[in-house]
């Protein structure tokens, strides 16, 4: 028999880079200090522990202009209150953590100061308790005159209409929009980055001072630099614990033990204050849920969805490709087909496209959100015309590889072990040593026929299903990954791809066998490839030496390896389909 005690349970927070790393609340603020000053290579941010303290001035005012966030496909914003309406929520400041806010004023933010504050996700926001009890807590901390920071910007964004629904029939709406917690739309926002931009002193601030500036959403993903480029601690929570970090305006505070704030009288405000009852929340769902609300809304789905309907598009059983299209191309996986598979052939002569950690997810592979200017998918929508307002994400652009293959590995905190000490989608070109971004690279070795290899530590591919993270790396012409170990759905996307995932043996690492990244690489043996065989591949140094590393070929099944065979599952299907 399974017994739990109840009141063992406590509440937790995950972050600030990866959501399997759960924390309990009450250590939040210990373990934010501790990882400030942890080396990167312990998931820290290797800043000295004196600077810990450091704030710097923001002047904000009414013309301060805040872009609200944009959904995945969706070019323009859709917010609930106007600019007016917002910046009625912003009294004048006096402390840069428990003050009264204003648009107006002088502020100070620092290290651990939230700067994004979500209610957000398709999952979270499913959860009518957890919605009424944001609203619930809301509704107290208003009350009791209380406001959230002007630097912190905040936004709801559920994934059902339901939820707008029930809140506006709780009452508890207005409150949410009084913390500026007004609705911006309904679907995938901050938690898949797409949160907009920052107020342009706040993102000046955080960047020229490269400040450990903290977002706090209820979304199910914070790998580095998916919720935003700029702020690099990032806390996924309930909806609740969103607005209360909100309201403290910091995640280097202990809610349980430390007051949030003050009060229209000054005094102190703590979590427990405003943390709604059980009893609170069942109130508002009974007066608030009804099931003919979910059959009003969802009975003509298509009728409430106008915008969509109005998309200009083409008839016919064979789909019209637009070449000036910027957001959908005909991707180039059947250039060159034939109904008859290839054979596997040894791999010879390859280079290493990149060296990486562990832990790379398939948010540094292929990010989802924003794209930069100066990155190669940047310079591309530039050089076809497009404004970098209207640059959107990568998430919205996943139907064109042009732009999808450019953002392979072109994370913003990626780390190419092969050019120490930089971050970002850069790479040394071989034999020369040439810095230059992984695309441009890639590009370079397609033109002598060079084959690549990726290579990695442990849980590669770790993170969201992503299959663009296998389908760029294909395009980018990788032919092979090697790394100590994998998540397995990408692993299995990879062999879907056309890549051969080979796995060091235990106690083997690119560390252990000197590898740097200027070597070439030959993989042996793939004519009588089995799953999960033995491969041999060896390592041609500068020096003339050769080391030999026998792996572990990670296709683990005969269907797998009919996939691989075919060029990856796409072909594969086709061609049966074809034959049928």
């Amino acid at each position: 028999m399974l017994e739990l005690n109840l009141a063992d349970v406590k509440p937790s927070v995950a972050g600030p880079k990866r959501p399997q790393d759960r924390i309990e609340l009450p250590n939040l603020k210990n373990t934010f200090v501790e990882l400030f000053s942890k080396p990167l290579t312990e998931n820290g941010y290797n800043k000295p522990r004196g600077e810990l303290g450091k704030r710097v001035p923001v002047h904000l005012d009414s013309s301060t202009p805040v872009e609200q966030p944009r959904h995945v496909g969706i070019g323009k914003d859709r917010v609930s209150a106007s600019e007016s309406e917002m910046s009625d929520q912003h009294p004048t400041p006096d402390d840069v953590h428990n003050s009264v806010p204003t648009r107006d004023g002088d502020w100070q933010i620092g290290h651990g100061s939230v700067v994004i504050a979500a209610i957000t996700s398709c999952t979270n926001t499913s959860n009518p308790s957890v919605m009424l009890g944001a609203g619930l807590l809301a509704k107290k901390a208003v009350e009791r005159g209380m406001k959230v920071p002007a630097y912190v910007k905040s936004s709801l964004a559920p994934g059902s209409r339901v939820v707008s629904d029930y809140l506006t029939k709780a009452g508890l709406q207005p409150y949410l929009d009084k913390l500026g917690f007004n609705l911006v739309g309904y679907g995938c926002t901050t938690c898949i980055g797409n949160s907009g931009p920052l107020p342009a002193p706040i993102e000046d601030a955080v960047t020229t001072n490269d400040l450990i500036a903290a977002s706090v959403l209820s979304g199910n993903r914070n790998f580095e630099a998916r919720v935003y480029s700029s702020v690099k601690a990032n806390f996924l929570m309930s909806p609740p614990l969103v607005v209360a970090f909100a309201l403290a305006g910091r995640v280097d505070i202990d809610l349980t033990t430390e007051p949030m704030g003050k009060d229209k009288n000054g005094s102190d405000v703590y979590l427990r204050d405003l943390w709604p009852t059980l009893q609170e929340v069942k109130d508002a769902m009974k007066s608030a849920l009804k099931p003919e609300v979910f059959r009003t809304l969802y009975k003509d789905f298509a009728a409430q969805n106008p915008a969509w309907n109005e998309i200009p598009s083409s008839v016919g059983n064979v789909y019209r490709w637009d070449s000036k299209s910027t957001y959908i191309q005909e991707p180039p996986f059947f250039e060159n087909f034939s109904m008859k598979p290839g054979t596997i052939g040894e791999i010879r002569g390859a280079r290493a496209l990149g060296i990486f950690g562990d832990s790379v997810t398939t948010d540094h592979i292929s990010p989802a959100g924003a794209i930069k200017k100066t990155a190669p998918a940047g310079k591309y929508l530039v050089e076809n015309g497009v404004a970098f307002e209207d640059f959107n994400s990568y998430g919205s652009r996943r139907g064109n590889d042009r732009v999808m293959t450019r953002g392979t590995f072109a994370n913003v905190r990626i780390k190419n072990l092969m050019v120490p000490g930089v971050e970002g989608g850069v790479t040394a070109f071989q034999p020369t040593g040439e810095r230059m971004s992984i695309f441009d690279a890639a590009l370079k070795y397609a033109e002598h026929n060079t084959p690549l290899v990726i290579i990695a530590g442990q849980e590669y591919g770790t993170g969201s299903s992503r299959d663009w993270a296998a389908k760029g790396t294909a395009l980018l012409g990788v032919r092979a990954v090697i790394a100590e170990g994998y998540e397995r759905i990408h692993r299995s996307n990879l062999i879907g791809m056309g890549v051969l995932p080979l796995q060091f043996a235990e106690g083997e690492s690119w560390q252990s066998l000197g590898i740097t990244g200027d070597e070439s690489v030959t993989i042996e043996g793939l004519t009588a490839l089995t799953p999960r065989s033995p491969v041999t591949v060896k390592i041609s140094f500068k020096d003339g030496t050769v080391k030999e590393a026998v792996t572990r070929c990670r296709i683990d099944t005969i269907n797998e390896l009919d996939y691989y065979r075919h060029g990856g599952i796409l072909h594969y299907v086709l061609r049966n389909l074809v034959a049928a």
